[in-house]
């Protein structure tokens, strides 16, 4: 049996989220929330993340902060040895977060998509949230500074910017303001929105997914330095086209390349994080012969020859969804027959 787990595990701890992100993986927001109940279940999953010895597990979603026992999973992992980080769009952050978020969580990372109100709104598909998620980057910069005053550990947090083109001339603003306004912020992170979830459509793909040229210039060497020192010295900048995500890393040297694992809120496996269709449940089954399932997946033959010719970004996206149609079941396959256009979306002010 197997017995090397993933060295990162993502749980999307629910796909209930108050925004609607127009390039959103999980398409959190727009279905049912499939979140555990019981806190007892959220604890056995836990027990399964950490019998799989992972390096790190990330809370994600939707949004994880409307689950009322986080902390305590979060907890349960630390104590473990586990290395946690939470992603989250600050839209649900009091003075009170960033000291309880602190004690349990090695990192936090706040999503925010563009460097104005205007571009971060129409992107998160809700009125208000960019200057919420700038109320809790307030907050833990506050935190940081006084925690620190204190001898507390402060809590570490980090920007998260999904790029896509109505926002890619934005990058270099964005990085100016938040270094500035936030002298605290650990890192900036900029992703390549990846041809997932909402992002695989076809007319995203033509409207919003990068150029070619677009991602060579996010990820060369002279425009991260560019950032770099628009950041300073305290706050480390990253870019990253999300290619590496196309194909799985091999069996053989899965660990050293920082493999995946994608857990769906009822504890359910997907294959491989990009792509539907699961391969089994840590609730139900051994994690270990849940996790040798999906190395099995990506060996299998129409995975290899679907994903072997891809070069670009574009033809990534058709393979998504080759490979959605495929593996996906068909709860997932009328799921993404029902998708809206995601850019027809307008923000709420509800």
């Amino acid at each position: 049996m197997q017995d090397v787990g993933p060295e990162i595990i993502i749980w999307d701890t629910t796909f209930a989220c108050p925004l609607r992100c127009v390039h959103c993986y999980s398409e959190s927001g727009r279905r049912p929330s499939r979140q555990l109940r019981d806190p007892a279940d959220m604890l056995r999953l836990a027990d399964a993340f950490i019998a799989l010895k992972p390096s790190v597990v990330s809370l994600a979603g939707g949004e994880p902060l409307l689950i009322r026992n986080i902390l305590a999973i979060a907890e349960k992992l630390s104590a473990a040895g586990i290395s946690t980080c939470i992603y989250t769009s600050g839209w649900l952050f009091d003075e009170s977060m960033p000291d309880k978020l602190a004690e349990v969580f090695n990192q936090i990372s706040v999503s925010v998509d563009g460097a104005s109100a205007e571009t971060h709104d129409r992107i998160r598909g809700r009125a208000g949230s960019f200057d919420r998620a700038s109320r809790a980057l307030e907050l833990l910069d506050q935190a940081a500074r006084r925690r620190v005053d204190e001898g507390r550990r402060p809590p570490a947090f980090m920007l998260e910017f999904v790029v896509i083109r109505s926002n890619f001339d934005e990058i270099e603003r964005f990085v100016a303001t938040m270094s500035s306004r936030y002298p605290r912020l650990k890192a900036i992170s900029f992703n390549a929105a990846a041809p997932s979830g909402l992002g695989s459509g076809v007319v995203f793909g033509e409207t919003e997914l990068l150029h070619d040229d677009q991602l060579e210039l996010l990820v060369s060497a002279e425009f991260r330095a560019r950032l770099q020192d628009a950041a300073g010295e305290e706050i480390s900048v990253s870019t990253t086209d999300n290619l590496g995500l196309v194909r799985p890393p091999s069996r053989s040297r899965h660990r050293e390349e920082s493999s995946v694992m994608q857990v769906e809120p009822d504890g359910a496996v997907r294959w491989m994080p990009v792509y539907e269709g699961s391969v089994g449940n840590l609730l139900e089954e051994d994690p270990y012969v849940v996790w040798s399932r999906a190395m099995d997946r990506w060996t299998d033959p129409f995975v290899v020859e679907t994903l072997a010719p891809v070069r670009t970004v574009r033809q990534w996206a058709e393979a998504v969804r080759r490979l959605n149609d495929r593996f996906g079941a068909e709860a997932d396959r009328e799921r993404i027959e029902r998708r809206a256009v995601p850019l027809a979306i307008v923000p709420s002010r509800s």
